[in-house]
């Protein structure tokens, strides 16, 4: 299974809810916090949701 480094690099403020939530369950509480992920395809869903705000590295 691939893995992703994901990093929030934009701010949710102005955002609809659904955004901030989907932040919010990938596991961001700050700016610029990166985490690394498995690509399985309810992640991947929700980083396609919000890859506006997000930079994606594959690993």
């Amino acid at each position: 299974m691939e893995k992703f480094r994901i990093t929030q690099v934009k701010s949710t403020i102005d955002r609809m809810e659904g955004q901030k939530r989907t932040i919010r369950a990938l596991g961001f509480t700050k700016l610029n916090q990166s985490k690394e992920v498995d690509g399985t395809p309810q992640i991947m869903g929700m980083i396609n949701k919000v890859a506006h705000l997000l930079k994606i590295e594959k690993i």
